[in-house]
């Protein structure tokens, strides 16, 4: 199982991708601006997009990849790229974005009977088995419904993507019977705007240490989702903390690979 990550940053800079990971190549996590880099061929294996809420650094890409892989689907027969959310967030695409004045309404084209996007809710503890891979829906805390979800990578433990949350036991509660390989989770601001955080229902380094000391064992944590011009300071907080977990910042381009015999990270 490989995990490519195509952007994990909190907004846009050069260098900066927002959130989007990729699974083994067919299921997209998340579709922010880092979905860009894939090239067309890469664009038309995808099968699936799971999105974790509707804000926009998350589903700018949605749109986009529909137009980018609109005849390609129709040749090759392929059927719809699903896209899995809550109900809430579908309703916000429906109304926001595929309404015809945003962006076309791609689950209605090329036509009704054979769209190039489905939308498919998903809830809070649902299981997803999708190209071979089992997904959990996990809950998360922010401004408008969220989930995140963990992969079942076996023996190897779970790669788990918080989505963007603040502090959340019903996660943490859920965790503690997984073994978790990998942990992604957001810390979008440095502890000088710890008001900013809490408001915005992010984490920043001091809350994020709360939420760490909630998770079992010692698992490999990459931090998420920090904003442009923030990463030094916030690394550097984050680097005080007396933990048994190993910590990194996440990079566009790194590749997390999991299987029964190991566990690796690599970065281009």
């Amino acid at each position: 199982m490989i995990i490519r990550v195509l952007g994990c940053s909190g907004a846009i800079a050069a260098g900066c991708r927002t959130t989007s990971f990729l699974l083994d190549g067919t299921v997209l996590i998340d579709a922010g601006t880092g979905v860009g880099d894939l090239t067309l061929d890469e664009l038309s294996r995808i099968d699936h997009v799971l999105i974790s809420h509707s804000h926009l650094d998350h589903v700018l890409s949605i749109g986009l990849l529909a137009d980018s892989v609109l005849r390609i689907r129709g040749a090759q027969a392929r059927g719809p790229i699903i896209v899995d959310a809550l109900p809430e967030t579908l309703a916000a695409l429906r109304q926001h974005i595929f309404n015809g004045v945003i962006w076309p309404d791609f689950t209605r084209l090329p036509s009704a009977e054979a769209p190039v996007l489905e939308f498919k809710p998903l809830a809070v503890g649902d299981i997803l088995t999708l190209d071979g891979h089992r997904i959990e829906v996990l809950s998360a805390a922010h401004t408008v419904p969220a989930v995140g979800f963990a992969v079942d990578g076996g023996d190897a433990g779970w790669w788990v993507y918080t989505g963007d949350t603040g502090p959340n036991p019903a996660l943490w509660e859920r965790l503690a019977s997984m073994r978790v390989a990998h942990l992604v989770i957001e810390t979008a601001f440095s502890d000088e705007e710890q008001q900013l955080a809490r408001v915005s229902r992010h984490l920043c380094p001091t809350s994020l240490r709360q939420e760490l000391g909630y998770l079992n064992g010692s698992a490999q944590v990459h931090i998420t989702h920090i904003k442009p011009g923030e990463l030094e300071a916030v690394m550097t907080e984050i680097g005080q903390f007396d933990t048994l977990h190993r910590i990194n910042a996440l990079q566009a381009g790194q590749e997390m690979q999991m299987s029964s015999t190991a566990i690796s990270t690599n970065a281009d």
